[in-house]
């Protein structure tokens, strides 16, 4: 058998190099490149390899690990999990950075390949700079904290065992029904010492994700179920996309009369208006999406994990005798709350199902009435994302006064109004995506991402950079709160530096405004929030207000603030005309929220000295009382 002599990380590097996988008809690297921040985890042998690999497998340099595994999931989301890339970090915080990143990717159900450095296998030397010790488990290391939050794990401790681990990582990250994050973990002395690979597993390998086709004992059962409903509906989740299902999607409800909502992950499967999509679904959700819920007597199910965000904590659908049909590539989505289960690609599913059906349609009744509550809800967005006219010069410290301010639904209008056919929006945690997901009314598929799964502040300005790696030819937008912006902003100057070009929009309501509504809708007070609520020890009181324009300028960004939706669209108009990143900043109003969505729950308390917490919990109460429970 023919070998190659190699170290632990120049295997790793090589094995990577060699995954190739078909894409729109073209064959290309299924790792696009490596993400990396150095140390001394890392850097000497892994980093050795990397350099030597150039093009080959590319390395990018973040800021902050977070950011970088963040902008990892931007880029598979973008190429609808088809493509991956890698973040290594050092041992230590470096490998901790990067936790709540790999919670992303696993809530999520993205392929991402997490390599740190570690500790040395031989422990001559512990503990050494950043380890922390496990007094009655010394084989333990910070990197062990990542079991919880991948999909695949493993540590190398000795050469062979690459030949063993990388295919296995591999392929659990293209799995459809078990996709998610990998991670592993690279002690220094393993990193650095070599063996006699085989020549051949370093052959390149074009990978193809598999299709599961469906039972044809579920495939009946489920024919069976939706053939006997008078209100079908059906719930496109991130599946759709991760199977390249839009088209499959779109076919089965017109043949079949039934009407489509979208979830957040699913958002954009279908055109925002086409005749059967009702908008989103659930908490975030519109008017129309939720009544047809309300309604519906079976529910198909695609690619969704049925989230409490989709589900309104399970008590959007009003009709007790309801059936879920669960169209889902992973068994454990597909059986949840009693569904009956379809375990299938659900490109494949759709296509089987709807050819089981034969020529079963939806009473024509249903989709009159798909299109009058849809109608309904884009006539009440047309209403809210309409630009106003300040009437007067205000108080508020901008020059204009609060009730003036521009509202997140019409900065999502100027946005939508703008869009072009390229255009891909992307946010995360906080107010925007509930005014995103009900205002993004683009006439595109697969131009939205709102990275909800996990709801991470921060990812809105890493996954925008990800995002655009993945699409250069696409223009890339980022809406992004001030509080999001606060808690991660360094990938601004990584767009700068690596040339990757993105529009940011900042919007300033004073600091976390939804977290406060919440707070408030629960009977509280305003604590702790706003920066006007925040505990201050300065003799002045004064809160001192950020100038987010200049401070991405000082990353090399450009920048402008401006008061007004005329004055926004005139700078987004601006900043597609640049070189490099433009971040646009504004402040917004602090209350005014687009109306729509469901009861979520969370708890308030039972107990209380505050009347208005009283009440508060008595309409929880009476809302979880319309819970499903046990479907």
């Amino acid at each position: 058998m023919e070998t190659v002599r190699l170290t632990t990380s120049g295997a790793v590097v090589r094995y990577l190099a060699a995954q190739r996988i078909e894409v729109d008809g073209d064959t290309v690297p299924l790792f696009a490149g490596v993400f990396a921040i150095f140390g001394h985890g890392n850097v000497t042998c892994l980093g050795h390899e990397l350099e030597q690999a150039g093009d080959t497998l590319p390395t990018w340099r973040g800021q902050n690990e977070q950011g970088m595994a963040l902008a990892a999931c931007g880029f598979t989301r973008a190429h609808k999990r088809r493509r991956i890339m890698v973040a290594t970090s050092s041992i230590g915080p470096g490998a901790t950075n990067m936790v709540t990143a790999a919670a992303v990717a696993l809530s999520n159900r993205l392929p991402v390949l997490l390599i740190s450095g570690d500790t040395f296998d031989h422990r001559i030397v512990d503990p050494v700079l950043q380890q922390v010790e496990h007094f009655g488990s010394p084989t333990t290391t910070v990197n062990d904290a990542f079991r919880a939050v991948v999909r695949f794990w493993d540590r190398i401790t000795s050469p062979e065992q690459v030949v063993h681990s990388l295919p296995h990582a591999v392929h659990t990250m293209l799995d459809p029904g078990d996709c998610g994050p990998a991670f592993i973990g690279l002690p220094q002395d393993v990193q650095g010492d070599a063996y006699d690979y085989p020549v051949r597993f370093f052959d390149e390998t074009v990978h193809e994700i598999r299709r599961p086709r469906p039972d044809r004992r579920e495939l009946r059962r489920a024919a069976e179920v939706l053939a006997g409903a008078q209100r079908p509906l059906i719930i496109a989740g991130g599946g759709v996309r991760w199977s390249l299902a839009e088209q499959q999607l779109a076919a089965f409800a017109e043949t079949h009369g039934i009407p489509v909502v979208e979830t957040t992950a699913g958002r954009t499967s279908l055109p925002a208006h086409h005749p059967l999509n009702c908008g989103p679904i659930g908490v975030t959700g519109c008017v129309s999406g939720n009544a047809m819920a309300a309604e519906a007597d079976c529910v198909l199910a695609v690619g969704t994990r049925l989230g409490d965000f989709v589900t309104g904590s399970w008590t959007v659908f009003g009709d007790e005798a309801a059936r879920i049909i669960g169209l889902n590539a992973a068994r454990f989505d597909a059986v949840k709350h009693r569904s009956v289960p379809l375990v299938a690609d659900a490109r494949e599913g759709l296509a089987e199902l709807g050819a089981a059906l034969g020529d079963y349609r939806a009473p024509q009744s249903w989709s009159v009435r798909a299109a009058s509550e849809t109608a309904q809800y884009h006539a009440y967005i047309d209403k809210v994302a309409a630009p106003v006219t300040l009437t007067s010069s205000g108080s508020g410290s901008d020059g204009a006064d609060a009730d003036e301010l521009p509202t997140y639904a019409q900065v999502v209008g100027a946005v939508d109004r703008a869009a072009g056919e390229s255009t891909y929006v992307l946010t995360a945690a906080g107010g925007f995506p509930g005014e995103l997901i009900s205002g993004w009314r683009s006439q595109g598929v697969h131009s939205f991402d709102c990275e909800y799964g996990y709801s991470c502040m921060g990812y809105e300005i890493s996954g925008a950079w990800g995002a655009k790696m993945a699409m250069p030819d696409r223009e890339v937008i980022a809406l992004v709160g001030d509080g999001s912006y606060l808690m991660m902003n360094s990938d601004l100057y990584s767009t700068v530096l690596s040339g990757h070009k993105l529009i940011v929009i900042v919007c300033d309501n004073g600091g976390f405004a939804i977290i406060d509504r919440l707070q408030v809708s629960a009977g509280g007070v305003s604590f702790n929030n706003f920066m006007l609520d925040c505990r201050t020890d300065r003799a002045d009181g004064e809160v001192v207000e950020v100038d987010f324009a200049a401070h991405a300028a000082s990353m090399g960004c450009l920048s402008e603030t401006v008061r007004t939706v005329a004055e926004l669209e005139a700078a987004i108009e601006r900043a597609r005309q640049a070189d490099r990143t433009y971040v646009i900043a504004l402040r917004i109003h602090p209350s005014s929220w687009t109306e729509g969505g469901a009861f979520w729950e969370v708890s308030v308390p039972e107990v209380s000295a505050r009347p208005e917490v009283v009440e508060a919990r008595a309409g929880f109460d009476e809302a979880r009382g319309s819970q499903r429970v046990g479907w």
